[in-house]
């Protein structure tokens, strides 16, 4: 069946959104009266979102009254530090002119809330361009369930069949595969150290966004 969409996730996969988080994170570390930490012991909890990153940032207890604190301290700098420094990968921008030019439709499907991702789309001048943006919000069961993907392809009329997700991180491929998208996992996101995208059962592995032209000429038979 004919590719008609190409859907994404948003951190570590279609934004580096890392420089934000880490340099929050070295923020509240001054704050607290802590030497700021290796940039890579950051980036490597991205995937595992704010709770991840308080965990391996301060070493707190998650049960904890002092971690709930540190958590939503992370959230509110969050909220007005989200689109500072995260910028599309580096061959995004060209990879999406391309989707645009072959007449398909591209979105997004994240597990980051809407109060954070609706303004980093709007501030990259990518929300204008999206048809559709689906967040935890908008859904019971975020990634790896399939129901974000089966709304966003609800929302834009199309088959699973005929969508393409392209994900950082296990849940991104098995929510793909559960709602009957077609798979591509990145290397260049937010990959924990101990994990492997060749293991996840998606249907191609990539190294750079480029590399899905290839992928993409192939769905539309140009090649």
């Amino acid at each position: 069946m004919r590719l008609r969409a190409v859907l994404f996730d948003m951190d570590g996969t279609l934004l580096d959104s890392a420089p934000d988080f880490i340099a929050i994170t070295q923020a509240m570390r001054v704050a607290h009266g802590l030497a700021p930490l290796t940039e890579k012991l950051i980036r490597d909890q991205v995937s595992g979102g704010a709770r991840a990153m308080v965990a391996a940032a301060f070493a707190a207890d998650p049960q904890s009254a002092e971690f709930e604190a540190l958590r939503l301290e992370f959230l509110d700098r969050y909220q007005d530090h989200c689109a500072v420094l995260t910028r599309p990968f580096g061959g995004i921008l060209e990879l999406l002119a391309d989707i645009e030019q072959a007449k398909l439709i591209w979105g997004v499907v994240t597990n980051k809330p809407v109060r954070y991702a609706a303004p980093i789309m709007q501030q990259l001048g990518l929300a204008e361009r999206s048809a559709v943006l689906i967040c935890p919000d908008h859904v019971k069961n975020s990634k790896p369930d399939p129901e974000p993907l089966l709304l966003a392809c609800t929302q834009l009329g199309l088959d699973p069949a005929t969508v393409l997700f392209v994900g950082d991180d296990l849940r991104d491929i098995e929510s793909g595969r559960a709602a009957g998208t077609k798979t591509a996992a990145v290397t260049y996101g937010y990959i924990h150290p101990d994990d492997n995208p060749t293991h996840w059962g998606a249907d191609v592995v990539v190294d750079h966004p480029l590399e899905l032209r290839a992928v993409l000429d192939r769905a539309l038979g140009n090649c």
